[in-house]
């Protein structure tokens, strides 16, 4: 995809699987802001901006806080930069969600026996 294009907030609702409201509100609270806006107003997105969502929407079914969300964004931003200080809170941050992913799996588990504790009544 070219790199310079820009995607109104519909196609990237599509994109993301991320309604209008939430992309708005993410706009709003500054979690990630459209790249630019039109001369009309409305928000335009790059790819950049895509995969940041794409990063947040992973993040959400594993309960991370919006600041939490925001603190990730940051590491990344300032490893991308070229800091390889944060390197170690990376790491942290990926064992956590390691963490929060077994629990996760562990839940599931719970609820296919619950499901087929169900069909067996």
């Amino acid at each position: 995809m070219n790199a310079g294009r820009t995607m109104r907030i519909g196609e990237v609702a599509e994109r993301t699987s991320l309604s209008l409201r939430t992309l708005r509100h993410y706009d709003d609270i500054e979690l990630v802001a459209p790249s630019a806006r039109s001369d009309a107003g409305y928000r335009l997105y790059t790819e950049r901006d895509v995969e940041r969502l794409l990063i947040i929407r992973r993040m959400k079914p594993l309960g991370y806080s919006l600041d939490e969300m925001r603190e990730l964004l940051r590491v990344i931003d300032a490893i991308a930069a070229g800091d390889d200080g944060l390197r170690a809170r990376l790491d942290e941050i990926r064992a956590g969600a390691v963490e929060r992913r077994r629990r996760l799996a562990e839940q599931l588990g719970m609820a296919d026996e619950f499901v087929a504790k169900l069909d067996r009544l």
